[in-house]
């Protein structure tokens, strides 16, 4: 039963559906203030407030833009370096311990050095997000390629397979499951450093709607940018698992 597609969707929404109910309860009983924990009914209020206004929809979309771009940009530099440390020990005893020290970096230590490169525009945000899924790529790429089958790669390699060659029909496709493991990884990654990022002197986007929500006590759009952010992190995320499966099926 648990195979069905449907079934497994069905089950999913349980506990989101009984957590609805659990937050309807609590604030009909009166257990919290309106400003500690506004109804979900004030919370699809403060949304079609500002989708009527034409900002929510705003908000979403450039969001999700920086999103996406700083996750193609860290994602291809993690695949290209984690590939390269992978496969050379003299790249990975010449960059490893510094690309594992800035792994230790928290993520607002970044904002101040970006603003003063890059200013205050849309390359300051992009490139922390990138920053933020680099790490997982590369990380999850130059292990899995320190662990491919020897016996594969010398069999490879006795029909004429070398180099960029030997890596792209070889290599990358025995480890595509942990490839789309550090993809998904970076995925979410990138959400969680899109509110620092947008701490950029930002006027737009859900991490600005969030911490100006907080600015002004409105809790209501506090939970509305937590929510969209939840839903459409997890939105991403199953559209990557659906390329996974693919890339999965054809070449692993």
């Amino acid at each position: 039963m648990l195979a069905s597609r449907w079934t497994r969707a069905g089950l999913g929404l349980v506990v989101p559906v009984l957590v609805l109910a659990a937050w309807q309860i609590t604030t009909a009983a009166g257990i919290f203030s309106p400003v500690q924990l506004p109804s979900p009914s004030a919370v699809y209020t403060a949304a079609a407030d500002l989708l009527s206004r034409g900002q929510l929809g705003n908000h979403v979309a450039i969001s999700t833009q920086r999103v996406l771009i700083g996750f193609a940009v860290g994602g291809v530099l993690g695949l290209a370096l984690g590939a390269l440390l992978g496969l050379s020990r003299l790249a990975d005893i010449l960059l490893g311990p510094m690309i594992g020290a800035l792994r230790a970096v928290p993520s607002l230590a970044w904002v101040p050095l970006l603003i003063l490169w890059l200013k205050i525009g849309e390359d300051s945000k992009i490139t922390l997000i990138a920053i933020g899924a680099f790490f997982p790529v590369f990380t999850t790429v130059s292990l899995a390629l320190r662990h491919v089958d020897r016996n594969l790669v010398e069999a490879a390699r006795a029909f004429g397979l070398n180099g960029l060659k030997l890596l792209t029909t070889v290599q990358l496709p025995a480890v595509v499951p942990a490839v789309f493991s550090g993809l998904r990884l970076a995925l979410a990654q990138s959400w969680l450093f899109l509110v620092a990022a947008e701490l950029i002197a930002s006027s737009m986007g859900l991490g600005f709607l969030l911490t100006d929500s907080q600015n002004n006590g409105r809790t209501d759009r506090l939970l509305l940018a937590i929510i969209l952010l939840a839903v459409i992190g997890k939105a991403t995320d199953a559209l990557l698992g659906l390329a996974e499966k693919k890339a999965v099926a054809k070449w692993a």
